[in-house]
């Protein structure tokens, strides 16, 4: 690594694939325009998935643009977090902000967004990962959309991946390296509804990095590996695959640079033919940087699992006893400047950066600064003599300054008359015994996907009740059906069964009245709060529907090695695990959402049905819950309470940052 000039990939490539890296600070920016990124993806200090990163002011987000654009690089902003309705007119004014400075294509996950843009603004969109673009019938609702293109879900396959290219001209792009969420992108609600701050809006607090107690396993149980897939660069440019992006707007300006440098470099081989595309200084830097584990991901492997540690510890040299505070290292790869850290059954003990080296053939004699029991160690290389040098060239890359703010500007929406109207129930339901029990009480049962659809079915049209299959929650492939009312998950579903009676489960999170596509019905999102959905009833004039009692889902995962049960977090709250007949694993929140005392308010702002999800609970639980809400009956509280063991209002009160 002579050479900390900016670096250039050949041109003269038949397969032109971009490489994207991440600028969460100014000096990641640089980092990446050093390594030899082709774009870069950036936030300002709003509206942005990484709002703990530094981000970017206006004046700084315009210097931004000039210092990639003056070294060819292309900047995409994200907008890609979940926006209220109120803060409309904050996204237009910034949305016209980020046109007049000529960013590059703008980030999206809220499908609102795609309406604010479109009618606007000429920059290209680009959907988010957590818009959740996972299939070819995803894809083909996107580009009719006009999205220029669409980042793709982390739980594809390679071979998923072929399909989607096939089935639209639509720019791709798809992660290679960096962290992986636990659960699918844009359906995680952890954070959020433990602690109020989600990751939907850009403040996830990573209940995925926490230990759990799962049956017999102890641990970081929820915590994956850290994406590093060069092997599969050669098969997603003979795909097609547009553009390859590296996760890490929270990380370091070394790690943007090393990561972008190792991945430019292995692109460029791989077009070149060559078998390694990546060399063992190069793997080391990367560890060293930022390592949890590394795995191929759901591109070519199904676990992506590391836990016993969540956080990065990286190389790792081995083990190695200390006496007296020396120790001898089976190791070539130390020198002088070099840093270790030390720890000891599982506990960090120290780090320190290497003075003074000894070497014995194969082996590094090292002495810590500090007192060190004597005794075996785990040693990592947590840093690398070379980060000197990357920071220099860093810093002395010269950021422009800039003056620049946004207009201040209104967005008029036209409001909405909804008036009061008869109560609907509509029950979640997945057994034949629960629908027994409900089925007086209902105006219609969403029943879920399994092998009693279709006994299901005729009881509902016995009872004279609407019968609506529910698809899954994650579908790369959309399954068959034949029924005319349809609960859709995903956009896939949604393009496929346009023509039918659709229901929008609150996954596809309904935020405000800009949303598209048009639906029979939405389901509110579990994360507004009661202001929130005042404002956005006032100008959306379409059927919407609140769930008011069931136990949210959390999270759903591809991970193949989670078991059904329990998982107990430090606290000791139990939040129930289970698999769908697509594979997929859900985490369902500890307590039962619960809104029955507060019917009256949800009632006066016109919405028309209510949502009551009793699936996999006892028939006479879901016969009481039934009762409750169709007689309005607030003094059947306390048994429900007692029955569920926690009930909760969730965000109806508090709403999420």
């Amino acid at each position: 690594m002579r050479d900390l000039s900016v670096y250039k990939r050949n041109a003269l490539s038949c397969y032109n694939v971009e490489l994207l890296s991440p600028a969460g600070s100014k000096d990641s920016l640089k980092a990446a325009i050093l390594g030899g990124a082709d774009a870069v993806y950036l936030g300002g200090k709003q509206f942005g998935a990484r709002r703990l990163a530094q981000n970017f002011t206006d004046s700084e987000l315009k210097g931004a643009v000039r210092l990639a654009h003056d070294n060819d690089v292309k900047v995409f902003v994200t907008v890609n977090i979940l926006v209220k309705q109120r803060e409309l007119s904050a996204a237009f004014s910034y949305l016209d902000y980020l046109n007049s400075i000529e960013s590059d294509a703008v980030i999206v996950q809220d499908r609102g967004m795609i309406t604010l843009i479109r009618e606007n603004f000429p920059m290209p969109i680009h959907a988010s990962t957590q818009m959740g673009i996972h299939s070819p019938e995803c894809a083909i609702w996107a580009e009719r959309q006009g999205i220029q293109r669409a980042i793709l879900a982390r739980e594809l396959s390679l071979e998923q991946l072929e399909r989607v290219r096939k089935s639209t001209k639509m720019g791709l792009e798809v992660f290679v390296h960096g962290a992986l969420c636990y659960s699918v992108s844009g359906q995680c609600l952890f954070s959020s509804i433990l602690g109020g701050r989600s990751g939907n809006r850009g403040m996830c607090a990573q209940p995925c990095r926490k230990a759990y107690t799962l049956g017999k396993e102890r641990g970081y149980v929820l915590s994956t590996a850290d994406l590093f897939s060069v092997d599969s660069i050669p098969r997603l440019m003979e795909i097609g695959i547009d553009a390859l992006k590296i996760e890490g707007r929270m990380r370091s300006p070394v790690y943007v640079y090393l990561a972008t440098r190792a991945y430019a470099k292995a692109i460029e081989r791989a077009e070149e033919g060559d078998e390694v595309l990546i060399t063992p200084r190069e793997r080391e830097l990367l560890e060293v940087a930022f390592n949890r584990g590394f795995t191929r991901g759901y591109l070519s492997e199904e676990n992506v699992m590391q836990r016993e540690y969540p956080d990065s510890r990286g190389s790792l040299l081995g083990k190695a006893s200390f006496q007296h505070g020396r120790s001898r290292i089976l190791t070539g790869n130390l020198r002088n400047g070099d840093g270790v850290t030390l720890y000891r059954f599982g506990e960090k003990t120290g780090g320190f950066e290497i003075r003074d080296i000894e070497k014995e053939g194969n082996f590094s004699i090292i002495s810590a600064p500090f007192r060190v029991d004597d005794g075996d160690y785990l040693v990592y290389k947590t840093r690398d003599a070379e980060f000197d040098r990357i920071n220099q060239a860093v810093n002395s890359m010269e950021f422009p300054q800039e003056e620049g703010g946004r207009r201040k500007l209104e967005f008029r929406l036209p409001l909405s008359e909804r008036k009061a109207s008869k109560r609907e129930l509509s029950f979640y339901v997945s057994s034949l015994k629960s629908l027994e029990k409900i089925i007086r009480y209902a105006t219609r049962v969403y029943f879920e996907w399994n092998r009693y659809q279709g006994d299901a079915k005729s009881m509902c049209e016995n009872a004279g009740i609407e019968f609506v299959i529910m698809m899954p929650r994650v579908s790369p492939e959309v399954p068959e059906t034949d029924e005319g009312s349809i609960m859709v998950s995903t956009l896939g579903q949604v393009e496929k069964y346009g023509g039918r009676r659709l229901y929008g489960h609150y996954s596809l999170n309904f935020f405000n009245s800009l949303t598209v596509p048009e639906l029979y019905q939405y389901t509110l999102s579990v994360e507004l709060s009661k202001k929130d959905i005042f404002d956005l009833t006032r100008h959306y004039g379409g059927r919407l529907e609140a769930l008011v009692f069931g136990r949210i889902e959390l999270m759903i995962t591809k991970d193949p090695t989670l078991e059904e049960g329990t998982l107990i977090d430090s606290r000791g709250k139990k939040f129930p695990v289970y698999r769908d007949n697509f594979g997929y694993a859900h985490i369902l929140n500890s307590s039962d959402l619960f809104l029955l005392d507060y019917m009256k308010d949800v009632e006066s702002m016109g919405i028309e049905s209510y949502g009551i999800d009793l699936r996999r609970r006892s028939a006479e639980l879901s016969e009481l819950v039934a009762k409750a809400f169709y007689e309005g009956d607030e003094s059947m509280k306390e048994e429900i309470r007692e029955r569920c063991g926690s009930i909760t209002a969730g965000h109806f009160l508090r709403g999420v940052i």
